[in-house]
Formats: structure tokens, C-alpha cells, sequence
């Protein structure tokens, strides 16, 4: 699927100083001194996220996501039959595991913008002597840009005298964009939960999580279970929908979730990553769904026409206009909450995208699907 057909209801103006241009230790905090808006019902609290266990009940559980930040940018050379040539940075989003990799071509040195009109059979030449990308096919097959100008995504082949990961974990860094106000470590861009290596970008909404957290929530009779999803590129473009991404919940997960409802207790995801997860394992009807151990590739896309069937809550940080990340959190929250939120957050200042500021959404169970 490369199109979504349903656009977000939440409007808002987009947040633009208000993105965070560093981590959170780099502006003198700890990482769970970032802010936490709390939206239940009707009511909104602002806290910090230090202060999450207080806003959770005995009996819940939280889902975290263990894949770990890998790094997937590199400056590379564009060549070959094409519009576009020279000096680029390339995104390497996500190994297909068929000796292929998802790769995205975007504006050299900061990658601020797409690149839009590189051709199959162009070459991206890598800073290793002999090591290269070309460019096989877009992908999906059918994907283009939503703008209807050239094409993002790419499938490619590797070449090179070291394995890719080998030239990303010595050459690479985080995958970033150009609203940060420097590069930043790969340590910046891991949460504590990171055990599992393959995320192209960091499963942000976990970032502000700390052992202090944990253990906090832990005393209050909160559990926590990890799934893992290894992300792609974030940087869909309005009506795009997430690519496939490689997904694995296990058996231990899959029987504290179930039990977790079975006892009256909810569900709460740790970001988008652990809600498409999670939905992507259930089976049987709402009101009756439970969780399986599954693993795979998921195609799953979250939305107020396809809603969560097991996720009761969420924690997420602040997403763009129009983007399919949004949708998820209208599906999960309802469109209603959604809006009271975004609004209170835009009104309070609250720091966009990764390094920003934190939400938790706790809609009534019946909420979600009835907005």
C-alpha cells in the first residue's frame, strides 16, 4: 500500500520553532524531564514524564518496542542516467532480506528534501572504495511521490568489499533531518529497551524512559512486556502510507497482553511502532480479540476505518498534519481526544519529533470507536 484515502481530522497549525532541535541532555535535562501532556477524557494535565507511573493504574501493562537505533545515513555520490547527479545522503531504510535493501536518496549535507527524480539503474556510489547501491526498482512497485513528482523510495542491490551493515556501523550516523541544530551520536537516538538491532530511526516515543521510570512503574504494579518492530524512514509525505516493516511479538508477550485484559487491566503502546505490532498479531472480533505469537512482515495500517482491536492507550510524541502516524493516533485515542491534545500542545509550546515532548492518551474504552 503506498496511498492512505482517509486524511487525519485533527488540524492544527504546524508547530515550526517549536520542533526540538537537540536530546534533551543537550538543553540540560535528564531525558524523562521532557513534558507530558496527559489527555483523559475530558480533562488535560501537563506533567513531566518522570511523573508517568502517577497517571497509570495497577493492572496495566505497557508494551515497549526492543529494536534498537541502527545507523542508516551515509553521504554518498549519485551517478548514472538520470535527472539528478553529485553529491547526495542516502537513508537506508530497511533490509528486505532477499539481498535488497530500501533505500531512500535525499539533498546533500543535511538531508533536508527528497530527492525525487534519481532513474533505475543509477549507481550511489558509498565512502568505501568499491562499495555502491543501485538503484533496482521504486518501492513498492507502484510507489511515486503523493506530490505526483518523481518517485521516494527505492528497492536496490549492494556491492561493496564489507557487508552494508558493516559500512554503516563504522561509517554511518543517525538518520536525521535538517531541523536539528547538529549531527548527534547513535547513543542518542537508543532507548533503554534497545536489545534487538534493525530500526532505520529510532522508536522515539520510548526515548524519555529511564531506569528510574521503570522502576517506578514497576512498584506501582504496572508491567511492562517488549515486542519488536524495526522501523523505516519516518518521513512519509502527506496521504503516504508506512511501508511494510518487519514485526515479532512472542509468546510470553502474547500472554501478558491477553492477560492483561482478561483482568480489567489496559493495553498501553509505546508509540506507533508497538501499536502497528500489536494490531498486527491480533485475531478474532472486537470485543473478543486477542493477541497471538506472530512475526513477520506487516502491512497493517492503523487508521480511524481500520481501528485497534487490543491498544487501550498510547504514548507517543507529537506527529505533523496529514501524517499516516496521526491517523494511528486518532484510531487508537479517537479524533476527539486527538484534537483536545494537539490543541492544549500547541497552545502550551510543546516540542515537536524526535527529541521532543511526550502524550499520553487515555481514551475511554469505548471512545475511540465511537468518535
Amino acid at each position: 500500500m503506498t496511498r492512505i484515502d482517509i486524511a487525519p481530522l485533527t488540524t492544527f497549525s504546524p508547530p515550526g520553532n517549536r520542533t526540538a532541535p537537540s536530546p534533551a541532555e543537550a538543553r540540560g535535562m535528564r531525558r524523562d524531564d521532557v513534558r507530558l501532556l496527559v489527555a483523559h477524557g475530558d480533562q488535560v494535565t501537563h506533567a513531566r514524564f518522570g511523573d508517568l507511573a502517577d497517571h497509570l493504574e495497577p493492572g496495566d501493562l505497557v508494551v515497549v518496542n526492543a529494536s534498537q537505533t541502527v545507523a542508516g545515513e551515509l553521504d554518498a555520490v549519485l551517478s548514472g542516467d538520470g535527472a539528478s547527479s553529485g553529491e547526495v545522503v542516502v537513508h537506508v531504510a530497511t533490509d528486505l532480506r532477499d539481498g535488497t535493501w530500501v533505500v531512500e536518496i535525499r539533498t546533500a549535507p543535511d538531508a533536508a528534501w527528497a530527492v525525487l527524480d534519481a532513474a533505475a539503474g543509477q549507481t550511489l556510489g558509498l565512502p568505501v572504495e568499491g562499495a555502491a547501491l543501485t538503484l533496482l526498482e521504486p518501492y513498492p512497485r507502484e510507489n511515486s511521490s503523493p506530490t505526483g513528482s518523481g518517485n521516494r523510495l527505492w528497492r536496490a542491490t549492494y556491492a561493496g568489499p564489507s557487508a552494508l551493515p558493516d559500512v554503516l556501523a563504522s561509517l554511518g550516523r543517525p538518520i536525521a533531518y535538517g531541523y536539528l541544530d547538529r549531527q548527534y551520536p547513535i547513543e542518542d537516538y537508543r532507548t533503554i529497551f534497545g536489545t534487538t538491532p534493525g530500526s532505520a530511526e529510532m522508536p522515539s516515543a520510548a526515548r524519555p524512559f529511564t531506569p528510574d521510570v521503570v522502576t517506578r512503574l514497576v512498584s506501582r504494579g504496572i508491567a511492562i512486556a517488549p515486542v519488536l518492530l524495526h522501523t523505516g524512514v519516518s518521513s512519509q509525505e502527506a496521504g503516504e502510507a508506512p511501508q511494510p516493516e518487519w514485526f515479532e511479538v512472542s509468546e510470553p508477550a502474547a500472554r501478558l497482553v491477553n492477560a492483561t485484559r482478561a483482568g480489567g487491566g489496559r493495553v498501553i503502546a509505546v508509540g506507533t511502532t508497538v501499536t502497528r505490532a500489536l494490531e498486527s498479531a491480533v485475531s478474532g472480533a472486537p470485543g473478543r480479540a486477542t493477541v497471538e505469537a506472530s512475526s513477520g512482515w506487516t502491512e497493517r495500517v492503523i487508521t480511524r476505518d481500520a481501528p485497534p482491536r487490543i491498544v487501550d492507550g498510547l504514548i507517543t510524541g507529537w506527529h505533523d498534519p496529514a501524517a499516516s502516524h496521526l491517523l494511528l493516533v486518532e484510531a487508537v485515542a479517537g479524533s476527539r481526544l486527538t484534537q483536545t491534545a494537539y490543541d492544549a500542545a500547541v497552545e502550551a509550546g510543546y516540542h515537536w519529533h524526535e527529541f521532543g515532548d511526550s502524550a499520553l492518551l487515555l481514551p475511554a474504552r469505548a471512545e475511540a470507536l465511537a468518535a
